[in-house]
């Protein structure tokens, strides 16, 4: 199924981006009183949540929507492209269902599986793994049976990484317009038209809903946004990225999704020590950490995306400088680590007293 709108590659582009962030922008008050109306409101019952009054979420719809439509006009829709899309469309009805009713983890996490499993059958998969020190042209690894279960593990994960972020103003849709940027870039180089129109599609759409979104927030995305951000992402590094395994490295798209990657494996890990469900819900993710060491929810969010830009950095960098592989992989690794241990062990760190979180609620009001 080839585009609705025939362009040369820079116009299609630049329209692209600003009919999805047109759409975006102008139809969010309209998902806002859709959520309003089917009781989509997000209650500050617990100490995880860092605003004081209800918000109205599910503007991930609207998100959504922006992307969908540009991707029917501009890009050229082949059977892996269907497979996405279909399993998106899965995701997004999730989400405005979890948004609304609240549904329980198991639920969800088949469903997650479905949609994945819907993309692999329609021939995206991530067939191989390239080794990140060797620039040599045959030096990969054919993952055979193993590639259908690896793709659904990882859009799984991608999945549920964007939507474990999503827990400060304007933090999930920063960070994965950031990630965009970099696939963006990286299928530019590599001369992926289709790919770099459907990450600008979704560049666009974060960039339309961002400024409701940005701190104090007017509405919050949702499961409805953040699964579908992240359902997005994940799927496309398979279209855009691990498909290239003669040109990218398999470590590319581990950094440009570092942040959320790292978030939820921190989390898995953590739950699983203190013999909690994997899915159980805490107050223990990056930036709720960020925020009990002293930081406020502008200030987390900026190092955030600063940490995600650099990472991004790195991941273009290591897909396009040949024998330089090795040492930005190395000095990625490096920082990340030493980043994640200051967030982790750092001495400033304690978890958030019941006077702490009525002291936020007073400075708010």
């Amino acid at each position: 199924m080839t585009c609705l709108i025939e362009l040369p590659p820079f116009l299609r582009l630049i329209l692209a981006l600003g009919v999805s962030a047109l759409i975006s922008f102008v139809s969010t008050p309209g998902a806002k009183k859709i959520a309003i109306k089917v009781g989509a409101i997000d209650v500050p019952k617990d100490n995880r949540r860092m605003h004081d009054h209800p918000i109205p979420r599910m503007g991930g719809l609207a998100l959504a929507v922006a992307f969908l439509v540009t991707t029917f006009l501009f890009v050229d829709i082949d059977a892996q492209m269907q497979g996405i899309i279909l399993g998106a469309i899965v995701i997004l009805v999730l989400g405005i269902l979890d948004d609304c009713f609240t549904l329980r983890a198991m639920p969800k996490f088949i469903v997650q599986i479905l949609a994945a499993s819907i993309v692999v059958a329609h021939g995206c998969t991530i067939q191989y793994l390239t080794n990140p020190f060797s620039s040599a042209s045959g030096a990969c690894i054919d993952l055979g049976i193993l590639a259908a279960p690896i793709t659904v593990i990882w859009i799984v994960m991608i999945t549920n990484a964007v939507n474990f972020i999503d827990g400060l103003d304007g933090l999930a849709v920063g960070v994965s317009g950031i990630s965009c940027v970099s696939m963006l870039v990286i299928a530019l180089v590599v001369s992926e038209l289709d790919v770099a129109v459907v990450m600008i599609a979704l560049l666009g759409a974060c960039l339309g809903f961002i400024p409701y979104n940005f701190n104090p927030a007017k509405i919050f995305m949702g499961d409805t946004g953040s699964t579908f951000l992240g359902f997005i992402l994940a799927t496309m590094s398979i279209q855009g990225l691990f498909k290239m395994y003669a040109v990218i490295s398999f470590a590319v798209p581990f950094i440009i999704l570092g942040v959320p990657f790292f978030d939820i494996c921190f989390a898995v890990l953590r739950r699983l020590w203190h013999h909690q469900n994997p899915m159980t819900a805490d107050r223990g993710h990056i930036h709720h950490r960020l925020i009990d060491m002293g930081f406020s929810q502008k200030q987390t969010v900026a190092i955030t995306y600063t940490l995600t830009g650099i990472l991004g950095l790195a991941a273009v960098l290591l897909a396009s400088s040949g024998g330089a592989k090795i040492m930005i992989l190395l000095c990625t690794i490096m920082v990340v680590a030493v980043l994640g241990f200051m967030v982790i062990f750092g001495p400033k760190h304690r978890p958030a007293s019941k006077d702490d979180e009525t002291k936020r609620k007073d400075k708010a009001k």
